[in-house]
């Protein structure tokens, strides 16, 4: 079981390889030998699971129905974009390039932890997404930490 946790900024280099860092890594399993799920994310971010994690959320996937078109939006919205990647030996991870597009990835990256999974964040959508936020960190918590 993943816990991934912290913030960490690195760059993205001109080939889209990510170094990803060691404090992340070392909540990854050896049995998914350096492999990753990079797929789109939600506010302009990337999800980024190894692949047991990757395994959990398949498995939820299944569970959606076929004839039900909201079920159907979103298989495809989140699959399409799904791609396995491996780390290279310098840990650095290769983000597809229509990723970085959709995150607006060009330089540097604020990584994030959030438990089963990875987030990777241009810093200034990042600090949009946080200042557009209508609720106070307190607020919300009381709503879901109940």
């Amino acid at each position: 079981m993943s816990s991934f946790k912290g913030s960490y900024t690195h760059s993205v280099d001109g080939k889209g390889r990510l170094n990803l860092p060691a404090k992340l890594r070392k909540y990854v399993s050896p049995d998914n030998n350096d492999t990753y799920i990079v797929t789109r994310g939600f506010e302009q971010c990337l999800f980024v699971y190894p692949l047991d994690e990757w395994a959990k959320v398949e498995a939820r996937l299944r569970e959606l129905s076929n004839y039900n078109p909201e079920h159907r939006m979103f298989l495809r919205n989140l699959l399409e974009m799904a791609n396995e990647v491996q780390l290279d030996s310098q840990a650095r991870l290769m983000v597809p390039s229509d990723l970085r597009e959709y995150a607006k990835i060009r330089g540097d990256v604020r990584i994030i932890g959030t438990l089963d999974k990875i987030e990777l964040w241009d810093p200034a959508e990042y600090e949009k997404y946080r200042s557009g936020q209508t609720e106070t960190y307190e607020e919300i918590a009381q709503k879901v930490m109940k």
